[in-house]
């Protein structure tokens, strides 16, 4: 365990028998997290609560540990009986691309003050003047000692005016021109003007800063929550039904939270931005500057500088414009079409695969028939093109531990999770990996088990047959 930091379990021991405080956690994750999967829908919140409520804290800790054949059909029954949002419903009749009126627009987009309806310059050579980073309405109290949200990182939150504006800038430059939008330029060092992501991303390096983008990989942070100034550790756990050697145990596995990360650095402008698709509903660049609990660590499973980093900023890109199109086709999908339309993963995984010809990350959930929109050809092959999950299929090991935050293993902090994965990992190098598969596995697991009690008990009554002879 890391310093400061308890389990979800310790906490709710603790505070599960005041009343009120579990419906009021229970509805706070109801509410979203920036990196983690809160899609609670009905079944897992029943899960949640059956688990507080029976005290069950050693499967509390292991929170839901379903497979995705399990998970899968929660989402679809919301899927079944969310109805239609009238009024999105009625902005899609009238705009049949992207909507030009900008308020309308941050339910699918984050723009800041720049609109869609009107072509402008934005000068980047003069400082941002948007406010300094706070935490308001990102850290909530719920009473008891316990806080919901993150503090600043002392490195990146001083950064947060030019990151805030980049991302502003990078997510207006991603719909330039899209359904006949007027034009936006950005400006950079006098005399360069950039009419799309790739364009000042390639501008910037060619004016000497410094920049790489980071296939960045985390264990995803269910909770986001603190207890009495310690971090809790809450992942979100999957069954990847490998078998975990010597035991007759699944390897549960926490998902993982994928991101891409811009790094600028140079003379002139100094600025972090990350972009994924998240539980919000929202494919978009975004800051990155809150602190991550030490747990849930984070590696960097490509990094790209030069014409790469230019041409993922471009994919990236193309994938803000389709999910746009997405939101405004089929507004009726529950979380924002997260789950439906994809995890964080997908679309890393998606451009992962363009740049190094394989996709190493799990889960995968996006419904690849939903990506039908000429419009987006190429990012409907990119996501045609990755292995899913949605069906049950059972995952390749490369992708669960593709999906690690670390390549030391036996580093992982959460009790338990590193022996697991080396001995996992130990067993498919070697070849000898078994797999698990849902009610046979637990049949073939209670047949060795009586198996095994019946060998001692004839070997017992042989032994004692042999005493009792003259």
């Amino acid at each position: 365990m890391p310093a400061n930091t308890v389990m979800l379990a310790q906490m709710m021991r603790e505070l599960s028998d005041r009343p009120g405080f579990t419906e009021a956690m229970l509805a706070q994750l109801n509410q979203g997290a920036k990196k983690g999967p809160a899609f609670l829908t009905p079944a897992l919140v029943d899960r949640l609560r059956n688990l507080i409520v029976g005290k069950d804290w050693q499967g509390l800790d292991r929170f839901p540990g379903w497979t995705m054949r399990e998970i899968n059909p929660t989402i679809r029954v919301v899927g079944h009986v969310v109805g239609k949002d009238e009024k999105v419903e009625a902005l899609a009749a009238r705009y049949p691309g992207i909507p030009a009126n900008a308020e309308q627009l941050k339910t699918f987009v984050d723009l800041g003050p720049y609109t869609l309806d009107k072509p402008e310059t934005i000068n980047l050579d003069t400082p941002s003047t948007l406010p300094a980073f706070t935490t308001d309405g990102l850290v909530s109290e719920l009473g008891a000692g316990v806080i919901r949200g993150d503090s600043a990182n002392a490195q990146l939150a001083p950064l947060h005016a030019e990151s805030q504006r980049l991302a502003d800038v990078l997510n207006r430059l991603s719909l330039n021109g899209t359904d006949g939008m007027a034009l936006l330029n950005a400006k950079w060092n006098d005399e360069r003007y950039a009419s799309t992501p790739q364009g000042l991303i390639d501008a910037l390096i060619q004016t000497g800063e410094n920049v790489t983008v980071s296939d960045a990989r985390y264990f995803a942070n269910f909770g986001h929550f603190h207890y009495k100034g310690q971090d809790v550790m809450m992942p979100f756990w999957v069954n990847s039904q490998i078998q975990v050697p010597g035991t007759n145990r699944p390897l549960l596995v926490p998902v993982s939270h994928a991101e891409y990360e811009w790094e600028i650095r140079g003379p002139k402008f100094n600025a972090n931005v990350s972009w994924y698709f998240g539980i919000d509903g929202k494919a978009e660049f975004r800051v990155m500057d809150t602190q991550d609990q030490p747990w849930v660590m984070v590696r960097h499973a490509h990094e790209y500088t030069g014409e790469q980093a230019v041409e993922v900023t471009r994919l990236v890109g193309k994938m803000t414009v389709a999910y746009m199109h997405q939101h405004i086709a089929r507004s009726a999908l529950p979380f924002g079409g997260y789950y439906a339309l994809g995890v964080c993963q997908d679309s890393i995984a998606a451009i992962e695969k363009k740049m190094t010809g394989k996709a190493t990350l799990f889960p995968n959930t996006a419904d690849a028939e939903l990506f039908d929109d000429p419009r987006d050809a190429e990012v409907n092959t990119l996501i045609t093109d990755i292995p899913k999950d949605r069906a049950g299929a059972l995952p390749e090991p490369e992708r669960i531990f593709g999906s690690l935050p670390t390549d030391n293993i036996a580093s992982v902090s959460i009790p338990g999770l590193g022996a697991d994965l080396v001995a996992t990992q130990q067993a498919w190098h070697n070849g000898k990996l078994k797999r698990t598969y849902g009610p046979r596995f637990r049949i073939r697991v209670a047949l060795e088990a009586l198996g095994s009690v019946l060998a001692l008990l004839v070997v017992g009554w042989l032994l004692r047959s042999r005493s009792q002879q003259p």
